[in-house]
């Protein structure tokens, strides 16, 4: 298949490229890139005048469900989603039930996935039984593992987290932390401040995040491992993560969109769809993330998409689970907050959900060079989108940003150069 994108204005952070051109997508690949026109004949012609034309976006933190929760998300239905978010590679995390912690569920999503739409690249545990052990890190990297994480719980051991650094220090793969102080949780429901007082609610202080990153740098200092930390959301975190590279500690992290547009001022009217882990924090926080990313201090924007059925998060504050989805608003609240709130460039702002994560994963992605993988993006930074349940493909609807308007519609997906979404 032949596919001719013309009349775009390219955004390739790797080479810094932002600039009119077109593309010939061929065999898969991307065979050819030139300001100059590309013969049509044969191909399928894309016009992405008054477009963006990014390299696929890649979004390395989601939770898909399979196995265990096939009524909230599957491995298909959510790479569904994800291609017609813009997404054509997606790091899926393993708290599943069962948990991904062996080479038969690590081989069983690389299956499922090659069904789908788009490149679905699993996580797989850092420890199993209840965090006493490693998991056989050779092995599952073997089966197809690029990371490891207990995304959705710490690791609570120190001794067990710096055996974790060294193991996966000789694979060269990170470890992508959820950092929380489960005594300092306790049993809170929403960012320990003002607006929880108000509203009666249990908070969590920014110090269960904090005081967990700092250990995990240090015992990344101590094992001189890599990690990679997971939906920042605190300003302190990110002073911490610069400290860390301050010293030549070998630190990544990444923040949430809804990190970088909402506070806790939308518990109040949203309740348990505003419900997170790690919650939404004040305006400082939220924009200390936006400067975090504009300095590249935090260099991954992920989703954390978490699905929810309807009847789970329609309870009380209380018993409701903990997040929302993200794939879907994820370019919205890119283009709308970032670009054109607060002036970032297409490159400052696609590099953190194109090649900055494929480096940190090691994936051969997130470029538009030719002879790379002909996974494009053509989005409509102009076109203003309505999220209603009409719009969200998900199945399911937990989103505190239900009724917002906001620009960027995702036109084109495609992967390994064939068209998985359009919007036409």
């Amino acid at each position: 298949m032949k596919i001719v994108i013309k009349n775009g204005r390219l955004i390739d952070p790797e080479s810094g490229t932002d600039s009119p051109q077109n593309l010939l997508l061929e065999d898969g690949v991307i065979a050819r890139r030139t300001a100059d026109p590309i013969e049509e004949g044969g191909a399928e012609v894309i016009d992405a005048s008054g477009c963006i034309v990014t390299p696929g976006l890649i979004d390395m933190h989601v939770h898909f469900r399979e196995p265990g929760r096939e009524d909230v998300e599957t491995i298909i239905g959510g790479s569904k989603v994800a291609a017609k978010s813009g997404y054509t590679s997606v790091c899926t995390m393993p708290n599943t039930d069962p948990p991904i912690d062996n080479q038969a569920l690590v081989r069983f999503i690389k299956l499922e996935a090659e069904k789908g739409p788009i490149n679905v690249y699993p996580a797989a545990k850092i420890t199993r039984n209840d965090g006493e052990l490693l998991s056989e890190m050779g092995e599952l990297i073997n089966a197809g593992a690029v990371a490891f994480t207990d995304d959705g719980l710490p690791v609570k051991s120190s001794v067990v987290m710096r055996r974790a650094l060294e193991y996966s220090r000789m694979f060269d793969v990170p470890l992508l932390t959820h950092s929380e102080d489960l005594e300092l949780t306790g049993g809170g429901l929403m960012n320990e401040g003002v607006n929880s007082i108000l509203l009666g609610l249990r908070g969590i202080p920014r110090e269960s995040e904090e005081v967990m990153i700092a250990r995990d740098v240090l015992l990344t200092r101590l094992a001189q491992g890599r990690l990679h930390v997971c939906h920042v959301s605190s300003a302190g975190s990110a002073e911490i993560i610069r400290l860390a590279r301050n010293h030549g500690i070998r630190v990544t992290a990444e923040t949430a969109p809804h990190y970088f547009s909402l506070t806790d001022d939308a518990v109040a009217e949203h309740m348990s769809m505003a419900k997170m882990k790690p919650p939404l924090r004040t305006d400082e926080d939220r924009r200390a993330m936006i400067e975090a990313l504009r300095e590249g201090l935090i260099e991954v924007i992920a989703t954390d998409h978490a699905p929810h059925s309807g009847n789970e998060k329609m309870q009380e504050m209380e018993y409701a689970p903990f997040g929302i989805i993200g794939l879907e608003t994820a370019v919205p609240l890119i283009i709308t907050v970032l670009v054109k709130q607060n002036r970032f460039s297409y490159l400052q702002a696609f590099e953190k959900v194109t090649i900055n994560p494929a480096r940190i994963l090691r994936l051969n992605a997130g470029t538009l060079s030719e002879g790379s993988p002909a996974d494009v993006t053509v989005i409509d930074p102009e076109k203003e989108v309505l999220i209603d349940e009409d719009f969200i493909l998900s199945h399911c609807k937990n989103t505190p940003f239900m009724g917002m308007r906001l620009n960027g519609s995702v036109e084109y997906t495609i992967c390994g150069g064939r068209v998985v979404y359009s919007r036409q």
